[in-house]
């Protein structure tokens, strides 16, 4: 049920209270919300050095967390399998274990930082003595709270969440560190090293899918990215993306390149994060990998359309934003529907993509240049 392996190293090497404090992080998803929530036990693990902190999080995404050295333990949230319970009643009674197991954990203290009626039922099912979130989190969430602080919208979701911190007397820490499972950095060596790339070599990740078509900017314009990326010193390209994405990519992958390297559909989430991790560049649109490149400090570019990098772009690093917005056109858009929403993407012509590469990093984008100790240094905050 529950991946111990930070609990069990930390209380045989940590003295602790006779009391120790328990606390448990409710966000189980998407990718990138999870990949941006980690300032939240970043902050707590430095106000409470000897509390148990869980995090509840989905648990095909459990990769991007498990490393995290402030992490005690992480809950896996089997979400796909308990869709299906009005299909099982075998379902419905492991959903009801399940909910028994976690009542026995007897939390001090639950955060609610997804704010959905999902959530906010798992928070209260915990029987937590303080269950907080935010007081008008949507799908009335703030039902499962007896302790509900206001939400500054105004404000990047990280800010939010690290408001909701202050709220409860602790001071935030800004820091985005991701952490790879050595697993899968161990796979990644070897996998480049089967592609003919050196450990000294540069490549550039790019990373064109998403579940949502109005983010996604046309395919062919990421494949006319290839060679002027390989021209500016990289080399090899890699493309990403998750299960189910490979059709997605088809012009881009279709026709064999001896310099592009592809994983779609074939990578876990901790490899994903291994192979951005050690990347030169990655270019993504609003979708989880441009998160992760935030985590591991390494350059971007993130190409946004309908959605508004204020509140959901790369975390103070508003300089790697591309996007073409028409306030008048663009306002009342929402990304999950329209077919206004889904041009918008189409207005950032590969031109602009470049020129926005070689103000940021410069013209020659190898190792030197994009990879380098001096960029990585300017990069997102670490704390």
């Amino acid at each position: 049920m529950i991946s111990g392996t930070h609990r069990e190293a930390r209380m045989k090497g940590d003295p602790q209270p006779a009391a120790t404090q328990r606390i448990l992080i409710v966000r189980p998803s998407a990718l990138g919300d999870v990949c941006r929530t980690v300032p939240v036990l970043a902050t707590l693990r430095q106000a409470l050095p000897h509390a148990e902190i869980d995090w509840l999080v989905q648990d095909s995404f459990i990769e991007a967390i498990e490393a995290h050295p402030a992490l005690t333990a992480a809950v896996p949230f089997p979400r796909g399998h308990f869709a299906k319970w009005w299909r099982s009643p075998g379902t419905s009674l492991e959903i009801i274990r399940w909910v028994l197991e976690i009542r026995r954990s007897r939390y001090d203290t639950v955060y609610d930082l997804q704010g959905l009626s999902r959530s906010g039922a798992i928070t209260r099912f915990t029987g937590a003595g303080r269950r907080v979130g935010f007081r008008d989190a949507r799908e009335l969430g703030w039902l499962g709270y007896n302790v509900r602080h206001p939400a500054p919208r105004s404000r990047h979701i990280v800010d939010q969440m690290l408001e909701l911190m202050e709220r409860e007397g602790f001071q935030p820490l800004r820091d985005m560190r991701l952490y790879s499972p050595a697993r899968a950095a161990a796979w990644w060596n070897v996998e480049r090293a089967r592609h003919g790339l050196s450990e000294s070599g540069s490549y550039a990740v790019l990373a064109p899918t998403s579940r949502w078509k109005s983010k996604r900017w046309p395919i062919d314009r990421w494949a006319a990215l290839v060679d002027p990326l390989l021209a500016r010193g990289f080399d090899r390209v890699v493309i990403i993306g998750g299960p189910d994405e490979r059709a997605q990519v088809g012009p881009l992958v279709d026709r064999p390149h001896p310099h592009v390297i592809t994983v779609v559909g074939g990578t876990s989430v901790g490899q994903t994060m291994a192979i951005i991790e050690q990347a030169g560049l990655v270019i993504a649109n609003d979708s989880a990998p441009l998160h992760m490149a935030v985590g591991f400090d390494r350059p971007l570019l993130g190409l946004f359309g309908p959605t508004d990098p204020a509140f959901v772009g790369p975390y103070q690093r508003e300089q790697a934003i591309l996007r073409v917005h028409d306030p008048e056109r663009d306002a009342p858009v929402h990304f999950r529907r329209g077919a206004r929403a889904r041009g918008i993407m189409d207005r950032i012509p590969v031109e602009l993509v470049l020129e926005r590469l070689d103000s940021l990093y410069g013209q020659c984008a190898g190792p030197s240049r994009m990879g380098g100790p001096a960029l990585a240094a300017s990069g997102s905050p670490r704390g």
